[in-house]
């Protein structure tokens, strides 16, 4: 099984044992004070044109997401067509960071998507309960890159996570890691089911020392989804450990995200928490589907004064 990229911490893998000890050492998670700061900096008001600049810099951090048991081609291509122009009316409107899609929808995307710049991602892993033995999560990884995937979303095995089994999460998302070739890897936590503050900021340093190159909060597809008090506690374990490895890791947050007044509190966590540096698509993405139409209307009440029609974005 592969190393991990992780030159500062060389023997926290080495056994079970040595990764459950270090995984257990990290200091424990004020919950309150978390809760508190993550209150604290959503309260923070920004100027017109700091929104301006916001609203433009959250459409380019979306991952437009369909992940339904109905979706067709035809679904498919057309939300390929709102990621490469949000908003057919203003040439000047960002394109979004990514579409994400099942695997057996990842050619139609490629293909639509085209030369646009535009990612295609893609769930794998048995998404989005990961109950799957690890040749079916492999296949279904590969499948999704031989078609065309930019981007893999895989999901950790929480059973396992909350069994105390770290080392099977740990090869399994090396497996994965290497299954996905030149594709980035985002590893879902489902921070929903994971109970406890110290158990994310564990799962955070699981999916980063197995090499993660973005690690999400969730599925979108339980109760309990992005918030901002989770994020803000994932990203101080991409500070820290960036701090400690040399290696920067993206967070994506997702799932309930759905207002402009939303996606600002998260960039105002990106920016006092990590800073600038994470302030691109490269390292920080929105799971989401329905945030986009919210962010087209807010830029266009900032562009003209007045909201537009109902019919002004599609219906996603």
């Amino acid at each position: 099984m592969p190393t991990a990229p992780t030159p500062a911490l060389p023997d926290i893998t080495a056994s079970d044992q040595t990764l459950r000890r270090f995984l257990h050492g990290l200091p424990g998670v004020d919950p309150v004070g978390l809760e508190a700061r993550a209150a604290s900096l959503g309260t923070r008001s920004i100027k017109t044109t700091a929104k301006a600049y916001a609203i433009d810099l959250a459409i380019s951090m979306i991952d437009l997401t369909t992940l339904e048991g109905a979706d067709t081609p035809g679904k498919v291509r057309a939300l390929a067509a709102k990621a490469v122009r949000p908003d057919p009316t203003d040439r000047q409107t960002p394109a979004t960071a990514a579409v994400c899609v099942y695997p057996d929808m990842v050619a139609t995307a490629k293909e639509a998507l085209g030369d646009s710049g535009v990612k295609v991602a893609s769930v794998a892993t048995a998404f989005p309960a990961g109950r799957a033995a690890l040749p079916v999560k492999l296949a279904d990884t590969r499948d999704a890159v031989a078609a065309g995937a930019d981007e893999i979303d895989m999901v950790i095995d929480r059973g396992a996570f909350l069994s105390g089994r770290y080392m099977k999460v740990y090869e399994e998302i090396l497996a994965v890691k290497e299954a996905s070739g030149a594709a980035r890897l985002k590893v879902i936590f489902e921070t929903g089911e994971l109970s406890t503050y110290d158990n994310i900021r564990r799962a955070s340093w699981l999916g980063m020392l197995a090499g993660a190159d973005f690690i999400k909060t969730s599925t979108g597809k339980v109760a309990v989804n992005a918030t901002p008090a989770n994020t803000l506690l994932m990203l101080e374990a991409v500070r820290d450990f960036r701090a400690q490895t040399g290696v920067q890791v993206g967070v994506k947050p997702a799932g309930g995200i759905r207002t402009t007044k939303d996606a600002v509190k998260f960039l105002v966590l990106v920016n006092e928490t990590v800073g600038e540096e994470w302030l691109d698509n490269h390292w920080f993405r929105f799971g989401a589907s329905s945030l986009l139409n919210d962010l087209l209307m807010q830029r266009q009440k900032l562009a003209t004064g007045r909201y537009s029609g109902p019919d002004y974005v599609t219906v996603d």
